[in-house]
């Protein structure tokens, strides 16, 4: 380790946002007055080692505080850390969130992904920087997606302060985002989460069933809608029990790699290294993602039950829920969610009086799209930057802090509730035989009613697009988000299955479905679908730091008309394309290219 501090100090302020997560420093080395300790001598540097994790909250409370991280705060915050300041700057420059230059406390985050440019994000970007002009006392920053795609145009704004505040407007107009950025208390309130579920209420719902007819702060309104059966019956069943459940349901991951979520249990529970974790990745970035955002904000206490009964399955008793920062309602209805549950005694340490301990700990994400990915998040709550990591060797070996570690969305988890409640026979009996149960599908652009649809696995397309009201002139359907695959109007009877998709040669993904008609033009649709990639890169393997921006550069020539003509330029794409699926270190550079070479390909989009 080699420490080089620099002669910025940090102000009142800074200390006081780091010494209210770590407590007051006990010596020097840790940034203590001099006049009450010894430099000569270290007290507590092993534990402070071992509290690197703490880098990322650490770095949030400044943030959060100030609206900006000085070489003065972040010096102090690694001496309290024991992290070498070069380690700790490389990764506050990680995340989208943080800012290491001078900046106003308040930031305007203005969404310009795909559902927000097909409804006028542009526009509303020029709008907002011409009504705040110079000197307003707020940033503006064009953001990738906010997950509120079913309210799109969207942004977000966060004023810095003892406590930090934040607004969403969406769907944001000129005035609404001004509003929320100049007096985020006075913004009009968010509309409840049941507005995003166009089903809410209806008989039938399995995931989405208390959405919109339950309180989400009450935990006596969830145990009275059936919550904590499932976890009762898991204590019936013992872990093994629970394990074999799962897997005779055939839930498959639901995030986008369909891997048999009972396998993964019980390739975790097996490992004889302690201890455990588990890890509920609720970072859902994906453009036009939004379901996990709709599940956390309308039924939180599902969640924690169902993080509760994997720990109890795979012997975990510490979980970690890494959560979007770009979400504060979840936020503060999961942090409500957990205190209720602990003070209930269904978290701590004897959940429902069975012996069994477990609690879970948020851990707030701060902009980087690449920590979707396991290794990435086990990396960022490590308190390193949000690399993926080589495998093998595997999570279930080696995971978070080195640990066997299962690693589930929150879609995943959720499913294990019916699971548990109904039997595995009759769970498996939904959907078809190779994908079973039902799917939460994430439905924008183009469409009367966009928000988040149930159905059983082997719905077509055509019924999703009818439930949602699709709209005349359609043109494709984005499936699976910018990871994902254009299909064409014509394709609407592919069934939304992982095989059926697969065998129409296009991906089901994590559940995006977005529809466009003619009004939204393609080729500017695909170069912002690059120019997410290779923003959101992380730059740690050739093939996608280097790919992802010959990308963006072919199809802006393209866009453009510049340079080599679009025939060279696709030849050069489908190299570049081809050459980051072979080699690329993770799925953000193996499928950066999927978007654009189906839309050449079954869409004609250059001809």
């Amino acid at each position: 380790m080699d420490l080089h501090f620099g002669d910025s100090k940090p102000t009142d302020e800074e200390r006081a946002a780091v010494d209210a997560l770590l407590g007051p420093p006990e010596s020097s080395w840790e940034g203590a007055d001099r006049s009450d300790a010894d430099l000569r001598w270290a007290r507590g540097g092993r534990e402070a080692r071992d509290r690197r994790d703490l880098l990322l909250p650490g770095l949030h409370a400044i943030n959060d505080r100030i609206g900006w991280i000085s070489d003065g705060a972040l010096d102090y915050l690694c001496r309290r850390l024991t992290v070498p300041p070069a380690e700790a700057y490389g990764v506050a420059t990680f995340y989208a969130m943080f800012s290491v230059k001078p900046r106003p406390a308040t930031v305007l985050q203005v969404c310009t992904d795909l559902a927000c440019a097909a409804a006028g994000a542009p526009e509303l970007c020029a709008g907002i920087e011409a009504r705040l002009g110079l000197g307003s006392g707020v940033t503006v920053e064009r953001s990738p997606c906010l997950g509120l795609c079913e309210r799109a145009p969207a942004a977000l704004a966060i004023k810095a302060g003892d406590p930090v505040r934040t607004a969403v407007s969406a769907p944001a107009t000129v005035e609404r985002a001004v509003l929320a950025a100049s007096a985020p208390d006075s913004a009009p309130e968010e509309p409840p989460a049941a507005l995003a579920v166009p089903q809410a209420g209806q008989d039938g719902l399995m995931l989405l069933q208390r959405v919109g007819v339950v309180d989400p702060a009450s935990l006596d309104d969830y145990r009275a809608h059936g919550g904590y059966t499932a976890l009762r019956r898991a204590f019936e069943l013992g872990p093994a029990g629970v394990i074999r459940e799962v897997t005779d349901s055939g839930l498959v991951g639901r995030g986008g790699a369909a891997f048999p979520t009972g396998r993964k249990w019980q390739a975790t529970a097996s490992q004889p290294d302690r201890p455990h974790y588990l890890v509920c990745n609720a970072d859902e970035s994906e453009p036009g993602t939004f379901k996990d955002r709709v599940l956390m904000e309308g039924d939180p206490y599902a969640l924690v039950e169902a993080m509760t009964i994997a720990a109890y399955a795979t012997g975990a008793h510490q979980g970690y829920l890494y959560l979007r920062g770009e979400y504060p309602r979840a936020l503060r209805r999961l942090e409500h969610a957990i205190a209720q549950a602990r003070a209930r005694g269904l978290l701590g340490d004897d959940v429902l009086g069975q012996g069994y301990a477990f609690d879970i700990e948020i851990r707030r994400g701060a902009g980087a799209y690449i920590c979707g990915e396991e290794t990435a998040l086990f990396n960022s709550i490590e308190g390193y930057r949000g690399e993926p990591r080589s495998k093998p060797p595997f999570p279930v070996e080696k995971g978070l802090f080195g640990k066997p570690t299962v690693e589930n969305n929150v879609e995943t988890l959720v499913n294990v509730l019916p699971i548990l409640t109904m039997g595995a026979p009759a769970y498996a009996a939904i959907g078809t035989q190779r994908s079973t149960g039902p799917k939460l599908f994430c439905v924008s652009g183009s469409v009367e009613r966009p928000g988040v649809y149930e159905l059983p696995f082997g719905a077509t397309l055509g019924d999703l697009l009818t439930l949602a009201g699709v709209r005349e002139g359609l043109r494709a359907v984005l499936l699976g988000g910018a990871a994902g695959g254009f299909v064409r109007a014509d394709e609407l009877n592919i069934p939304l299955t992982f095989e059926g998709t697969r065998e129409a040669g296009t991906t089901l993904g994590s559940g995006v479905v977005m529809a466009f008609d003619d009004s939204v033009p393609l080729p500017r649709l695909l170069l912002r679908i690059a120019e997410f990639f290779r923003d959101e890169s992380c730059g740690q393997c050739v093939p996608c730091r280097v790919g992802t921006v010959r990308q963006e550069e072919a199809l802006h020539r393209i866009v453009e008309r510049t340079g080599a003509d679009a025939a060279g330029d696709i030849a050069l794409l489908r190299e570049v394309g081809r050459a980051m699926r072979d080699a690329s270190i993770c799925g953000l550079g193996q499928t950066a290219w999927n978007a654009v070479e189906s839309a050449i390909d079954r869409l004609g989009a250059y001809e």
